[in-house]
């Protein structure tokens, strides 16, 4: 049961663990997922609201340049002059700049051939306005609004860009120059909670704004980051993890106005440490709702063994108790003869052989055994006068011995706890060629365990004494076995009894009980002794002896075999209690007191010292036999 119990614990602890790591797996892996999901939805959505502010940024330098350019080609179509041109560009960069943004420097461009500034910027004479980019690019669009690429201004020292437009006669263009600082404003403002950082770059990998202005003007195109720089391109508007150096990092990208892209970078430990924070919590979480079911299940076990422990006392007190009222009823069957004593827990321990022989269990062994114990419990209502008779059965007799199973039979039938206990009471004198008694049951029919009963009570019968003999010779008891194969017994179960018989060289499967005992009776009146031989003179088993003294029971007992000691308390000189404690001092034999003495003292003195039991005088001649018989056997 112990060991059971601990299998029982150590594989409920795999299992709990085993349940709550496949859970927590799931669970972690389903929670990482959307976690990452979400953080980079969040991430995403972050850079497209700052996409979107540049857009709409840049947005209203196109729509400068667009409105600029309707009213300017109305100015050619109608003929105004340079001068007037020039006088509006003036006044619409002053209002771009003061009025719109500020970082909206100046409209300038080529009209008719001259180069017109509307901040009053006046060029070298070798300035050719045709082989600039801002023109190049206009012309290139033709006719739509288009970004230049930008470039570094030498007057500023700041990263300008432009947007320009060539008009409709194909050869005047306009321009708007842009400072990038509320772009920079935008881009420092590219981050996920706080972490991380922003950048934007046009086609070419120049670095226009950056959260770090000392990398603005820088080419990501060359270097370490051209690799990072080629991802970005090819993965337009994408979310892509990348390894820079030694540091995981998340790349979110999109194009703004499809010129540039913007960019922001977060390092993955920062990206996900919250996420890392809450898997490392519900890892812990789960060991300790593992190390609680652990302790839980550690004073469950406990508890429960304890209780398994009593249960097993209580079990063991309890099959204790049956079989000790078994040897009880066993040895009141077997009371009824005197001369077999024992019959019934031989005849149970040779069914238990041949059982385990048979390849029963070891349950079913017992079991067998309990059974064969109280095979002849319907005998207790058969006079003893027949079962201790001496000489041959009369038919009428015989016909009583027969009734015996069918009594025990009915006696036991309502013991359900043992199986087949009824059974073996009943059919144990059934013979295998259908010649038994009372149902004259034949062969198989004749349940297993009666059979195995049959060959053991048999075999008993012969291997013990009777009031007319000692016990069989082996040789004849074996004679007798084989002679009743397939007739009287079950010829299978008969060939185990004589293995049983062969290997048991010495013969010590018999009654070894001696059949006449010898009783020394002490008592200073010879009236007494005198009395104890009269009761006993028709008891052949009993062997009487006499001693006036304690000191001649001494010499007795040191000189003689005594089953038993019949001994006086009141004598002169040296009384029972003297007498008992120097006959301890070199035997144990059986003492039970006579005395005329009714003093409940003297008695629980006597039951103290060992005393099997007491007489008191005068005792009546069936109460003296019966308290020596019980001693005795």
């Amino acid at each position: 049961m112990k060991k059971i119990s601990i299998r029982q614990y150590i594989a409920t602890l795999i299992v709990c663990f085993l349940a709550i790591a496949i859970l927590s797996f799931c669970t972690i892996q389903a929670f990482y997922k959307k976690s990452v999901n979400d953080t980079l939805s969040l991430g995403e959505s972050a850079l497209k609201q700052q996409k979107e502010q540049m857009d709409a940024y840049l947005s209203r330098g196109m729509d400068a340049v667009e409105v600029t350019a309707i009213n300017i080609e109305y100015m050619l179509r109608e003929n105004y002059s340079n001068d007037d041109i020039l006088s509006y560009l003036k006044q619409e960069s002053k209002y771009y700049k003061e009025d719109v943004d500020v970082n909206f420097t100046g409209i300038y461009g080529v009209i008719n051939d001259e180069y017109l500034d509307g901040i009053g910027w006046q060029p070298e004479n070798d300035y050719v306005p045709q082989d600039r980019e801002w023109y190049k690019a206009a012309v290139k669009a033709n006719g739509e609004s288009t970004f230049v690429q930008p470039y570094l201004d030498a007057q500023t020292n700041t990263i300008m860009v432009s947007i320009s437009r060539l008009l409709e006669d194909k050869k005047s263009v306009i321009s708007l120059d842009i400072e990038l600082g509320t772009l920079q404003q935008e881009t420092q403002a590219i981050k996920l909670n706080g972490q991380g950082y922003g950048f934007v770059c046009d086609r070419s990998g120049l670095v226009i704004t950056h959260s770090d202005e000392k990398n603005i003007g820088s080419d990501i195109s060359k270097g370490e980051k051209a690799v990072l720089y080629k991802k970005i391109v090819s993965k337009k508007n994408q979310t892509f993890s990348y390894k820079m150096g030694k540091k995981h990092i998340t790349v979110f990208a999109t194009s703004v106005m499809d010129e540039w892209y913007a960019v922001m970078i977060i390092n993955n430990d920062v990206l996900y440490k919250k996420i890392s924070n809450l898997i490392i919590y519900d890892v812990g979480l789960s060991i300790v709702l593992y190390m609680i079911i652990v302790v839980f299940c550690t004073m469950s076990m406990r508890v429960t063994r304890r209780t398994l422990n009593e249960l097993d006392e209580t079990n063991d007190e309890l099959q204790e108790i049956n079989d000790s009222v078994l040897q009880a009823l066993a040895k009141t069957i077997d009371a009824k003869d005197k001369y077999t004593k024992g019959h019934s827990v031989r005849v149970a321990k040779y069914s238990k052989m041949i059982a385990g022989r048979m390849g029963k269990t070891k349950k079913e062994q017992d079991e067998i055994y309990r059974v064969a114990l109280l095979h002849d419990m319907g005998k207790i209502r058969i006079p003893d006068a027949i079962i201790n008779k001496p000489g041959k059965l009369t038919d009428q007799e015989f016909s009583m011995i027969k009734l015996h199973p069918v009594t025990g039979y009915h006696i036991l039938k309502g013991i359900r706890r043992i199986k087949d206990l009824a059974i073996g009471a009943k059919y144990h004198h059934e013979h295998y060629d259908g010649m038994g008694y009372p149902s004259g049951l034949k062969g198989k029919n004749i349940p297993e365990i009666a059979r195995i009963i049959a060959v053991a009570d048999s075999y008993d019968a012969m291997a013990s004494n009777r009031s007319y003999r000692n016990a069989l010779p082996q040789d004849v008891v074996r004679s007798e076995i084989e002679k009743g194969k397939g007739t009287q017994f079950d010829p299978d179960i008969a060939d185990i009894m004589l293995q049983m018989i062969d290997e048991d060289k010495d013969y010590e499967m018999k009654q070894t009980d001696e059949l006449k005992r010898t009783i020394l009776v002490v008592d200073d009146q010879k009236m007494n002794l005198m009395l104890v031989k009269g009761i006993c003179k028709d008891e052949p088993m009993y062997n009487i002896l006499t001693a006036e003294s304690g000191e001649e029971a001494i010499e007795i007992l040191q000189e003689n075999e005594i089953a038993l000691l019949l001994l006086d308390i009141e004598m002169p000189e040296m009384d029972g209690f003297e007498t008992l404690a120097k006959i301890r001092e070199f035997s144990d034999v059986k003492v039970a007191f006579i005395t005329a003495t009714r003093d409940y003292d003297t008695i629980e003195k006597a039951r103290k010292l060992g005393v099997e039991d007491y007489l008191t005088k005068p005792f009546l001649p069936a109460v003296f036999l019966e308290t020596i018989h019980g001693i005795i056997d």
